[in-house]
């Protein structure tokens, strides 16, 4: 029986809901091993079924060393380091980068914290830091104001590139927010009025946990 396996060819054909799903696969993969279980043919078979579309039955029969190459090749596309993309489509509605990270709103930030170091949540936390565009000039853009859930289905066919983009994007930013985090308690000394709280806020304490949680996912993902 001769099968026909279409393989990503770049790291934007894979939805960030197949790569939860890998996520998941591997944390199976782990236990597997711990238990002295088949886990490389589990693993090589479901990380095949997840990115190809070939089910678990039809890859077994599938040359060994074909199997090995198509995961081969997936896993380097999924080692790729993309730069920050500011905008993408997704059927006619074309998403851009949230333009001034200052201005989030406060649910914005919440939103955002809560999610971004989960992958099983990450297209809500997407849905936070790219939306429609509504007008676009001079290379310039605005966007959609935030609607909660609005996009959440939407974001979970979002390019992984994409993706990948903004949390690598954001893990250098927590870098230099951890850097000015020290500058701004110095000002806080010079300012006794400033409650815990506004200390809080302007210090951006919630995203740099979650900064910490997104240094530890980037190097299991090899980032």
């Amino acid at each position: 029986m001769e099968l026909k396996v279409q393989i990503p060819d770049q790291l934007s054909e894979i939805t960030i809901t197949q790569y939860s799903a890998y996520l998941n696969i591997i944390e199976q993969f782990e236990k597997m091993k711990e238990q002295n279980k088949n886990s490389d043919v589990f693993y090589l078979l479901k990380t095949l079924e997840i990115f190809t579309g070939i089910n678990y039955q039809d890859g077994m029969k599938l040359r060994l060393t074909d199997v090995k190459k198509i995961i081969l090749k997936i896993e380097k596309l999924l080692s790729e380091k993309p730069e920050l993309i500011r905008s993408f489509k997704l059927g006619d509605t074309t998403f851009g980068f949230i333009p001034k990270l200052d201005d989030m709103t406060f649910g914005e930030y919440v939103d955002l914290d809560t999610n971004i170091s989960n992958w099983d949540n990450m297209h809500k936390a997407m849905a936070v830091l790219y939306r429609p565009i509504k007008l676009k000039k001079k290379g310039l853009y605005l966007i959609e104001d935030y609607k909660g859930d609005a996009y959440h289905e939407a974001m979970k066919l979002m390019p992984l590139d994409v993706a990948f983009s903004s949390l690598i994007f954001f893990y250098h930013l927590g870098m230099d927010l951890s850097i000015g985090m020290t500058k701004f308690l110095e000002k806080a000394k010079a300012k006794p009025e400033l409650t815990e709280s506004q200390i809080f806020l302007e210090n951006g304490d919630g995203i740099n946990q979650s900064i910490l949680s997104l240094k530890g996912m980037l190097q299991d993902m090899k980032l």
